[in-house]
This record gives structure tokens, sequence and C-alpha cells, in this order.
């Protein structure tokens, strides 16, 4: 059954809290007000602190379907709304030809209707779903480029899309919408006014123990708080990419299932693929760094203990 939207950004924040999601203040006011007001919000930060996670929360949290536009490089707004069936089509000419149907005029209306049309994500949005209005999650919209970006202005202005053949599409009841982007490159002003904005950056230290206390209930209490001290030291140096909150979540569910109770220096290197992506930030931080980045973290722990 579909659930109510929060009447406050502190039921916001409890919704969230349903789905294991440790949201701020600052995110839950974005948060209650795009569920409020209708409008999309637009969540930019670093890979990995929780952009997306969002979405599927609210998603699961209001029992509501989840629509994800994965975006990419030379995604084309056809890709995005529809496609024909043209297999089906295909056959349904052939069955004409030989049936001696030869009213083309009824063919092309039968060959262009919704029996042969395939929903993409965007107008799956925007058809009438049992559950009510779906989330759309529209993620690392940054990848894509601005003719696509241009034809997103009509869809997040009129929650409506055009089909050629048909004509306008329009949502009776406007989808959740939420863009997210890891700034790879700068997204059009244009496209941002239409949306609440937010930054997301990466968590506090009492914030981000809350997330992997949550999400890894089975780490005992000193390797969790290992584990996000040294992740929040690694931040602090010129890393290629810095580990996000999703790479903290899963090193410490390979810690816990190597049944480590602390951190230490062999444990570190032998999981730092967990944690670090690259090879360069590895061996940056191979053998006495390591060592120096983990005794900081444990004496920042011995100092706020």
């Amino acid at each position: 059954m579909t659930k109510d939207l929060p009447t406050s950004i502190d039921a916001t924040i409890d919704l969230l809290s349903t789905q294991n999601y440790a949201c701020g203040r600052d995110l839950g006011t974005v948060a209650f007000l795009s569920l409020k007001l209708g409008k999309p919000m637009f969540l930019e930060g670093e890979a990995g602190v929780g952009k997306t996670e969002i979405a599927k929360a609210l998603a699961s949290a209001l029992n509501r379907p989840l629509i994800r536009l994965q975006c990419y490089e030379g995604l084309d707004a056809a890709s995005a709304i529809y496609e024909w069936n043209f297999a089906a089509q295909m056959i349904a000419i052939r069955t004409a030809e030989a049936l001696g149907n030869s009213d083309r005029q009824a063919l092309q209306a039968q060959l262009f209707s919704d029996e042969f049309l395939i929903r993409r994500p965007l107008l799956q949005a925007l058809q009438p779903q049992e559950d009510g209005p779906p989330v759309l999650l529209m993620d690392e919209i940054d990848r894509t480029d601005e003719p696509f970006e241009a034809f997103l202005l009509e869809v997040l202005s009129d929650y409506q899309v055009t089909i050629p053949e048909i004509g306008s599409i329009a949502a009776q009841d406007p989808p959740i919408v939420i863009l997210t982007s890891n700034r790879t490159r700068e997204v059009h002003d244009a496209l941002k006014r239409r949306c609440l904005y937010h930054w997301v950056d990466y968590p506090s230290f009492e914030r981000e123990l809350e997330i992997v206390q949550t999400r890894v209930p089975d780490a005992a209490g000193r390797l969790s708080n290992e584990v996000v001290a040294f992740v929040q030291g690694l931040r602090e140096l010129d890393l290629f990419k810095a580990p996000g909150v999703a790479e903290s979540i899963d090193w410490a569910r390979c810690l816990v299932a190597l049944d480590a109770v602390a951190l230490s220096p062999d444990v570190i290197t032998d999981t730092l693929g967990a944690l670090l992506k690259y090879q360069d930030d590895i061996g940056r931080i191979a053998g006495a760094e390591t060592t120096r980045i983990l005794d900081e973290a444990k004496s920042r722990l011995a100092a706020v203990a």
C-alpha cells in the first residue's frame, strides 16, 4: 500500500531512517521540500556519497516503483522515452499482405499504436501507476550531452514528452524526480533552475559512523570506529579517487567476513581493493604510510574517547 508523503522535515528524516538511510537535516530539508512542492531534486557530489541511495530509500519507504534512467554519453531522447517494436511491426505488415489487406491508412494507424510502443524509463514514469506516482531516478546526468539536457527541460517543466507519431503525453500525477551528478562536467543552469539543488558532501565522523553501524550491524564497535577514522584520514590525502561512504560500507563488510575485530596494517593491506579502486592510490598508502594513517586514526579516536 502506498504511504502518504511526510508532513515535516523530521518526518522525512524518520521516513528515510526506516530504510537505514542516515540523513542530515540539510538533505532532509531538501527532500521534504521536493516532496511537498513537487519539484525535482538535483543532488551533486563525489561518487559514493549516497546520492543514488536516497532515491532507492524513498521509493522503498513510500512503496512506490523506482524507475531508473542510467545516463551515459550519447544518450538520446528516443532511447530515454520510447522506441517502436520494429520486429513486431514487420510481422504485422507481412500478415496484412498475406491477408490481402490494402487499407494502408488503417495499417499505419495500427503500426504506430500503443500495441507496438516500447516504453523507456521517462515514458514509464509519466504513465499512471497502480501504486501511485513512481520515483524517477536520472542517475549521473552529467554524463549526457547538452542536447539531452535541453530535451529534459520539457520533461521537468511540464512533466510531458512528445512522440511524433502520437503527440504529447503528460503525467496525470507527476513522478518524484531525483537527478544525480558526479560533476564530471557542469550541468546547464536552465536545468538546475527547475530543481532544488543540494551538494552531498562526505559526512562527518559521527554521521559516517552512524551509517556504517546501521548498514553493517555485525561489525564490532571498535572496528566500525577504526574503519571510519581510517577512511576519513585517507580523504585528507591527494588521492586520485578518495573512498566514498559506499566504500566504507563495503570495506567494513569485507572485514566482518574475515572475522576482524580491529584494524591492523596487515589486514588493511590485504583488503585495500575494497576501499581504493586505483593502483596508484593503493601503492601510495602501502607499507609505512598505512601504519602512519592507522596510528593517526587511533590517536584521534583516543582523544575523543
